[in-house]
């Protein structure tokens, strides 16, 4: 194990070379005969593990290193220890009040010395492996966060996919929604309407429970589901019900946690009201206006912009300006206004979005 390293500050040669005899037995020592160079060594390697530092000095003394020491993140944890001839407790006040760890008088008592070093590089070791042991545990919180988070985003994704496989042609469509949720969530972060809802924590979470909108749709039978033409009234009303099947089952999975998990908050939302209308007339429950939660009305917008540009098996895919047509012609009615203004001041991104993450032939322009 290398020896401490102790730097001696001194402007007389005389202390220098007692000092540094009667340390350098147990410590690597180095020397400085200045303020100035005792700034360059305790900035240097080897770096120094304490300062014994004198006070009375020409040009910079004792107070102004230590005082420039404390004020360098590299620098302003090594302790020091100041040495000086000044005996008054109105100097050791100054020089404690000044941030030194500890303060001999001359002329030095070897014993003491070598005590006091010895106890302050003692702290300095322990104060050492305290940080280095939280360092490590804080870099391992972190990496078992990222793992978690990793861990649950790939969850979201493969129980999204389950219900993807039983309609196979959306394709992106889980992709595509997600950016467009977070790119309406932004815009919408400043409106006073939704500053305090759509925080840069919450907009996070929108989008992690954005995939599980159609999650319901595992319920809905492939006769329904794949049907190529229209659906008859019995079977449009079964289809339906896929916003409360998700709901239920995100409930259920959300009964097996001991404390609530804030993204299936939103994710129960978005999957049993993102159908809802501004109006009223959407389903299942027929909520209006700001009954409806912020989650949904975003994902709404999201939802059948990219419905309307897709090509599915009961229909193809719409040109994009058609569907910014309908969404801007549904505001108020469809649509919560100020979520569709924020989609038309954005819808350029939206089109960029759209052909990027395509699932084979961009939508038609």
């Amino acid at each position: 194990m290398d020896k401490p390293t102790v730097l001696i500050v001194d402007d007389e040669p005389v202390n220098l070379s007692l000092l540094t005899e009667l340390l350098r037995a147990d410590y690597r020592v180095r020397a400085a005969s200045s303020g100035r160079h005792a700034l360059k060594a305790a900035a240097s390697s080897p770096f120094p593990d304490l300062i014994l530092l004198d006070v009375m000095m020409p040009e910079i003394d004792g107070y102004s290193v230590l005082k420039t020491l404390r004020a360098r993140p590299d620098t302003r944890d090594i302790p020091v220890i100041f040495l000086t001839a000044l005996s008054d407790a109105v100097d050791e006040e100054r020089g404690l009040e000044c941030g030194a760890n500890d303060y001999i008088t001359k002329p030095i008592k070897p014993a003491v010395l070598r005590a006091r070093v010895r106890t302050q590089l003692d702290v300095k070791r322990a104060r050492d492996f305290l940080q280095n042991k939280n360092d490590y545990l804080e870099a391992e919180i972190a990496r078992r966060m990222l793992d978690h988070e990793i861990a649950q985003q790939v969850g979201i994704r493969a129980l999204a996919h389950l219900a993807e496989t039983r309609d196979p042609e959306t394709g992106n469509h889980i992709l595509r929604t997600q950016v467009y949720v977070r790119l309406l969530a932004e815009k919408l972060g400043d409106h006073p309407r939704f500053a305090s809802q759509l925080t840069p924590a919450n907009i996070e979470l929108l989008t992690k429970s954005a995939p599980l909108h159609d999650i319901g749709k595992v319920g809905i039978p492939d006769a329904i589901l794949l049907k190529p033409g229209p659906l008859t009234e019995d079977e449009w009303q079964i289809m339906k019900t896929h916003a409360r099947l998700g709901f239920d089952a995100i409930e259920r999975a959300e009964a097996d946690v001991e404390r609530p998990v804030p993204f299936l908050i939103l994710a129960k939302e978005i999957a049993r009201w993102h159908h809802e209308k501004w109006d009223g007339s959407g389903y299942p429950d027929g909520l209006a206006g700001d009954d409806i939660p912020v989650s949904a009305r975003i994902m709404a917008v999201a939802d059948v912009f990219d419905a309307m540009t897709s090509p599915r098996v009961y229909k193809p895919a719409l040109p994009m300006t058609e569907a910014r047509d309908f969404i801007g012609d549904a505001r108020g009615r469809h649509f919560d206004p100020d979520v569709t203004d924020a989609f038309m001041a954005v819808y350029d991104e939206f089109a960029r979005i759209a052909h990027r993450h395509s699932d084979a032939e961009p939508p038609p322009p």
